[in-house]
């Protein structure tokens, strides 16, 4: 039985991630969060790693809260960049794979074209500055991998798509960004690759391709696209307004595009992804 050490288990990937889990006999996956296994203390998870005899490590924990994070720099470096550190060195201590969640912000949004895994980084927010500093500790590592996604949303936790469902029966009118474009990534067509990928590795050491993959829905849409379909999946009556990001000022700058190339990954794994209103019709249907 191979053991899979999943971390950040109760957020959306994680959770997600669990549901693939009752599907496979052959890996034995050990669903963790915060409460559970801190890995910000080396320790711990260096004892845990060793003790269960870990072979696979998905990191999908991480300091998401973009704006909080311009005020909480520690916070979100503790657990964006330390406690990825403490993978890679007890995942080398231990010969463990990693697979580690990263994000579109690591990119400026000043590209006119799909960003590709070798493009510069240059992230423009304490949170894409952190999660770009976690990145640094996997590169060099020759059985890391990381894979980064954009716009995540599931069934799961808290994220657009439950905020629309929410005031949109609450509200007569919304109001989204349309100067904002990326593509969204349902966490579950994600953690789907995520197994995909490791069952590759089982079959064959030499699957495991390391290095920088990127990894959302096919197409591309602004967030008042994405709020659009929502509401008119779901047969909502509220009007949706298309504002420009200079209307609705927050304290963390976004990427104003972060359309990810995710050729790279199709090709290594031979893998088809849907595209992003196929998969946000699919969650919202799971939704009921």
């Amino acid at each position: 039985m191979t053991n899979i050490l999943i971390t950040g288990a109760n957020g959306q990937l994680g959770s997600e991630l669990k549901e693939f889990s009752r599907l496979s006999d052959q890996l034995k996956f050990l669903f963790h969060d915060v409460d559970s296994l801190d890995i910000t203390d080396f320790d711990k998870l260096d004892h845990f790693i060793k003790t269960n005899k870990v072979k696979y490590i998905v990191n999908c924990a991480a300091y998401t809260a973009v704006d909080k994070a311009e005020s909480e720099k520690e916070k979100a470096k503790k657990i964006n960049t330390e406690a990825v550190k403490n993978i890679v060195k007890s995942a080398v201590l231990n010969q463990t794979f990693v697979i580690h969640i990263s994000t579109d912000y690591v990119f400026d949004g000043t590209a006119n074209r799909p960003y590709q895994e070798d493009d510069a980084v240059n992230p423009v927010s304490v949170y894409g500055k952190t999660k770009e500093e976690g990145e640094h500790e996997v590169k060099s590592y020759p059985k890391g991998m990381i894979i980064r996604t954009s716009w995540l949303y599931s069934t799961y936790g808290n994220n657009i798509v439950k905020t629309v469902l929410k005031v949109g029966n609450e509200r007569p009118e919304l109001n989204f960004v349309f100067d904002q474009t990326g593509s969204p990534t349902y966490a579950a067509d994600l953690a789907r690759v995520i197994v995909t990928i490791i069952h590759r590795s089982e079959e064959n050491e030499s699957g495991f391709k390391a290095g920088i993959y990127h990894y959302s829905n096919e197409g591309v849409c602004s967030w008042y696209d994405f709020v659009k379909a929502v509401v008119r999946i779901k047969g909502l009556t509220c009007k949706v307004n298309p504002i420009e990001s200079n209307q609705y000022p927050t304290p963390a700058t976004r990427p104003v595009y972060s359309v990810l190339n995710k050729k790279k990954i199709k090709n290594t794994y031979a893998i088809e992804i849907p595209y992003w209103m196929d998969s946000l019709a699919v969650c919202l249907k799971k939704m009921e």
